[in-house]
């Protein structure tokens, strides 16, 4: 079981390191452009949180844009979270699904391990893998603060990452269900979820009578223009949030053990 959790990690390795530099350097990008263009900052505020939907869908009406914490809470937010979306999703969609499709089966199979432990070796190299892809992006923003000698908002930007590795989770877990199902891999199927659920949420922050659902995207507990503005933690989203990964991993565990495997 340790040798295919160092082995998932060996494999996905190069991806995590694209990933992970994409994000967290974009990122990092946007904090230092702020600096240049800091002196029109206020006026670009005064026009965008007048934009109505707009303004609410990137949280533009609730934090000003002319503060690094505003900025990097619109701009940085956004980046992070449909880059890591994506790539939590990427990872989650072939997890179980590439032993078929690249016919490796046949040597992995016939090892001495269960295929419920292969299951969990697989999905805690993937939880590995999210948990350093928020430490790495992490890591970036804060050195951004420092190269513009700005204090780190240190408790926010931990809650921040934080939430955003709870919405990487669930949305690999219900990728997960996907991998299970398919003997091939639906990459593509997997960054559509992403986007799907990305889209949802900005849907449902413009249009009146979708709020009340939001709880239900993963997107609604992990805004950061939220979590910088401090509004009240969305207690009733991250319980959903618990039951979806619960739920998600489960029905994905019973599928690929009942699952007629092509080597």
């Amino acid at each position: 079981m340790l040798s295919i959790y160092k082995h998932e990690l060996k494999l996905g390795f190069k991806s995590l390191l694209i990933w992970t530099l994409s994000v967290g350097i974009m990122g990092l990008a946007c904090i230092l452009l702020y600096k240049n263009m800091e002196g029109d900052m206020q006026d670009m505020a005064d026009m965008f949180s007048s934009m109505g939907a707009f303004s609410d869908a990137f949280g533009m009406s609730t934090l000003s844009i002319a503060t690094l914490g505003g900025f990097f809470a619109t701009e940085v937010g956004a980046v992070h979270g449909l880059g890591s979306a994506m790539f939590a999703a990427l990872m989650a969609t072939v997890l179980l699904s590439k032993e078929e499709d690249a016919h490796t089966g046949e040597f992995l199979y016939s090892l001495p391990v269960s295929r419920a432990n292969i299951v969990i070796a697989k999905v805690m190299a993937l939880l590995t893998e999210l948990i350093i892809f928020s430490l790495v992006c992490g890591l970036c923003y804060a050195s951004g603060f420092i190269a513009l000698g700005e204090e780190i908002p240190m408790e926010k930007l931990v809650i921040f990452l934080s939430r955003m590795l709870l919405m990487n989770i669930e949305i690999s877990a219900v990728a997960l269900i996907i991998s299970a199902c398919s003997s091939k891999n639906r990459i593509g199927v997997g960054l559509g979820l992403a986007l799907m659920f990305y889209a949802y949420d900005l849907v449902g922050r413009v249009v009146p009578d979708m709020k009340d659902y939001l709880f239900v995207g993963p997107y609604s507990y992990a805004n950061a223009s939220e979590i910088f503005a401090e509004k009240d933690t969305p207690v009733a989203a991250m319980i959903t949030a618990v039951v979806v990964i619960t739920g998600s991993v489960f029905a994905a565990m019973c599928v690929y053990l009942k699952k007629d495997l092509a080597s």
